[in-house]
């Protein structure tokens, strides 16, 4: 498949040095479209990633507004065009009670979150509807149906898919098309952290491998797929949607 082969311009990835960020690059690009992707701190990886894709690679702190609005009009004038925004960055979000998270710890996460994908997707928009392009935010699937202990997570991404929503309200006049994609339960990108560093021991993940309906989890290549899928002109009367891709742990 060339999904965007004859798109002009980039695709913009944010947390392009993540695993699902990176996996999303790589499909991308593997179906024809150039790619713009920034990191915050990981500059090696970055510049890798880049170099095997031909890509540009940009340092980017997504709570800072004007550095959003530099960059994107950095993109447009040397590339021409923003065909998708695909925002895959985030912090590592612990496993913890609510209860023990002190308001100023889930304040910074607010911010890391929601704050960051408005700053984006704002300074993106004069560009998406001058290309009719697509938006997709990488959530999680913990906004529907609850996993105890992930409300860092849960919380901020839902209101990112809360904002989400009322851009694709908003922006369909233009033909811009905003969609979310959440991830479940998976065997790299953030997973793969929570298990190295034990907030997720063996014991947790069985009984969440009991709770999906197809009793495995998933791979960034899936989310990934689901994301390229939304961005894509297959999905060109799609906007306003989440497709959790997650085993089934929702239903």
């Amino acid at each position: 498949m060339e999904d965007f082969q004859d798109k002009p311009g980039v695709a913009v990835v944010t947390g392009g040095t993540g695993g699902l960020g990176s996996a999303i690059c790589r499909l991308l690009a593997e179906r024809g479209s150039r790619i713009a992707l920034t990191y915050r701190s990981d500059r090696r990886a970055a510049e890798a990633l880049a170099g095997e894709l031909g890509a540009a690679a940009g340092e980017l702190d997504l709570t800072d507004a004007g550095q959003c609005a530099a960059y994107v009009n950095g993109v447009v004038e040397r590339f021409g065009a923003i065909h998708t925004l695909v925002h895959a960055a985030g912090p590592l979000v612990r496993q913890v009670h609510l209860s023990k998270v002190e308001p100023a710890a889930f304040a910074d996460h607010l911010t890391a979150e929601a704050e960051a994908f408005f700053n984006l997707v704002h300074a993106a928009l004069p560009a998406l509807r001058a290309s009719k392009g697509s938006i997709v935010a990488i959530t999680t699937a913990a906004t529907h149906r609850y996993p105890v202990r992930d409300g860092l997570s849960a919380g901020p991404k839902g209101a990112v898919e809360a904002t989400a929503r009322a851009f694709a309200a908003e922006e369909g006049r233009f033909g811009v098309r905003v969609n979310c994609v959440g991830p479940g339960m998976l065997t790299d990108g953030m997973a793969a952290d929570l298990m190295a560093n034990g907030d997720l021991d063996e014991r947790a993940l069985e009984v969440t491998r009991r709770n999906i309906p197809l009793r495995t989890f998933g791979s960034a290549a899936d989310i990934a797929e689901a994301a390229c899928f939304l961005a894509s002109d297959r999905a060109k009367f799609i906007t306003g949607q989440k497709l959790d891709v997650d085993g089934g742990f929702g239903v």
